[in-house]
């Protein structure tokens, strides 16, 4: 019997200048807090942070987060926090700090807060992290009870954050809805464990279109540090409707073989999450045999936003074909979601694909 299943954070902000505000929000969610930032984001937000939790009179405990989601930086965290006596977990910055702050808060049994300092990829408002060894590469996804208590996004503060990582969170959203359509297509769960909903659909195709229509023109807003209509919409697609949309209707192929990357070592992981699922994503594509002009349409609207369509632009042009096969059997491996895709992919189906996206996109004009 079928089981349709769909899960949200409890509350989403975004605007210019909420962060002054979120100090206002955590007497209701416990009070004293944990506050996880690396030394970048807290150089920039640390003080701003700081003068909200004052003024709301809400005492806190900041700890360097040092750069990598896996299971020894939770255990590390997640111990000053009790001895800290905190009771809230708040993650400021990027994916990896607010997967780590889920995890610790998981850990505590304590409401987290999420507070995304780049709009960059659609961790912040899902039950789930992706977790990694010791050294960044792939382990497992950890699931969670529930979603995040409060997400907040500071659109001013994304908009200051190097366009790069905006258009790597177009990336990111745009795999939303390519990757949900093969979940459906395959009678697949999605990553809470149900059919995809038709809400969760819904919210995964609205995330592409907002993408595809106001993409191009936010991004170059944002190459100015600027905060236009344009840029609302796309951050918001690029945290919340990605957000709902990968996890209420699931993943496949484009995440899939990102996470099979990490199989092989070199320049490649100079590239950012969002960088290497636009590839994948393509990748994806190729191996549905989706029409040419539709997989050109995606290449062409990623040059514009300066994302990688070609094995040069991923630094694997020199890469060789064993190891290319070896992306593909981590891809396919348990507890990955390949197989949401199609289940009889073998790893040098995967190979193949990724090559053959090199080939087409050096004709696409």
């Amino acid at each position: 019997m079928s089981k349709f299943i769909f899960s949200s954070p409890r509350k989403y902000v975004q605007g210019s200048g909420v962060l002054d505000q979120l100090g206002d929000y955590l007497p209701a969610l416990g009070g004293k807090s944990l506050l996880i930032a690396d030394d970048r984001v807290w150089g920039i937000i640390g003080d701003r942070v700081k003068a909200s939790l004052k003024k709301a009179d809400v005492e806190s405990h900041y700890e360097k987060f040092k750069g990598e989601a896996s299971s020894n930086e939770i255990t590390r965290l997640a111990e000053i926090a009790r001895k800290a006596g905190t009771h809230v977990v708040v993650g400021l910055g990027g994916g990896k700090t607010l997967d780590t702050a889920k995890a610790i808060a998981d850990e505590l049994k304590q409401n987290v807060v999420i507070v995304p300092t780049v709009a960059s990829t659609d961790a912040p408002c899902s039950a789930l992290s992706v977790i990694y060894t010791d050294e960044g590469v792939f382990d497992t996804y950890r699931f969670y009870d529930k979603n995040p208590d409060l997400v907040l996004v500071d659109t001013q503060v994304c908009a200051q954050a190097p366009v790069r990582l905006f258009a790597s969170g177009i990336a990111d959203g745009l795999a939303t809805f390519v990757e949900a359509q093969a979940v459906l297509r395959s009678h697949s769960q999605s990553m809470v464990g149900g059919d995809p909903t038709i809400a969760g659909m819904a919210i995964a195709e609205a995330c592409e279109r907002t993408l595809l229509t106001y993409g191009y023109s936010a991004y170059t807003a944002v190459e100015k540090k600027l905060v236009t209509p344009a840029v609302e919409a796309v951050v918001e697609a690029n945290t919340l409707l990605s957000g709902l949309g990968f996890e209420n209707a699931g993943l496949a192929g484009a995440h899939a073989i990102h996470n099979g990357f990490t199989a092989i070592s070199g320049d490649i992981h100079h590239l950012t999450h969002g960088e290497k699922v636009a590839y994948g994503t393509l990748t994806q594509m190729v191996l549905e045999q989706r029409p040419d002009e539709e997989i050109a349409r995606y290449i062409r609207f990623y040059r514009a936003i300066k994302m990688p369509t070609t094995l040069k632009e991923m630094h694997l042009e020199n890469e060789t074909y064993e190891n290319l096969v070896k992306v593909g059997a981590l891809a396919g491996g348990k507890g990955d979601t390949l197989g949401n895709l199609n289940q009889h992919l073998s790893p040098e189906d995967v190979a193949n694909a990724i090559l053959a996206v090199d080939a087409f996109s050096k004709t696409v004009q």
